[in-house]
């Protein structure tokens, strides 16, 4: 005989639901025990009735030590997350700096050049700009007298 389609919602009769929940309790435990044996796997399943009863079965070891395994690996999970979202605002906030970086070397540049229609920069965006040139001169320096090491043979690998 086949069964007909249920509908999902409450069970009104209460010896109805009674009966429905002994048996789909009973279902459910076989098909994890054997999920278990089947596929090696590790498995808890905590019920509680209507009434308070507590109905629980762990595949391997005890639910305790199931339960010790479940809060770890969600802590691991959330420190993870954690580290992503500290990851995630490091990048954001040197990319807000590398904007302002470039707006105000485009700014420096423009006013290098004669385009001061804008108005003047302000003393702080001077010394910063002044900051980047000294850097940059000294990064030429610096490439300057090596490639000059290079041509002359004074590489420090040749020793």
């Amino acid at each position: 005989m086949a069964r007909g389609k249920v509908q999902m919602r409450r069970i009104e009769n209460p010896v109805h639901r009674q009966v429905t929940f002994c048996k789909r309790r009973a279902g459910l435990l076989k098909k994890a025990r054997e999920l278990s044996v089947l596929c090696d796997a590790e498995i808890g399943i905590i019920i509680f009735s209507t009434h308070g009863k507590l109905y629980e079965l762990a595949t391997k070891g005890n639910m305790q030590s199931l339960i010790e395994r479940y809060k770890n690996s969600c802590a691991e999970t959330q420190a993870e997350g954690a580290e992503t979202n500290q990851t995630q605002e490091t990048t954001v906030q040197e990319i807000s700096k590398m904007k302002q970086e470039i707006d105000l070397l485009q700014k420096g540049l423009k006013y290098m050049f004669g385009e001061r229609t804008m108005g003047h920069m302000t003393l702080d965006e001077l010394q910063s700009l002044e900051k980047y040139l000294e850097t940059w001169m000294n990064h030429t320096r610096a490439a300057k007298v090596t490639n000059a090491n290079h041509v002359h043979g004074n590489s420090s690998t040749e020793e």
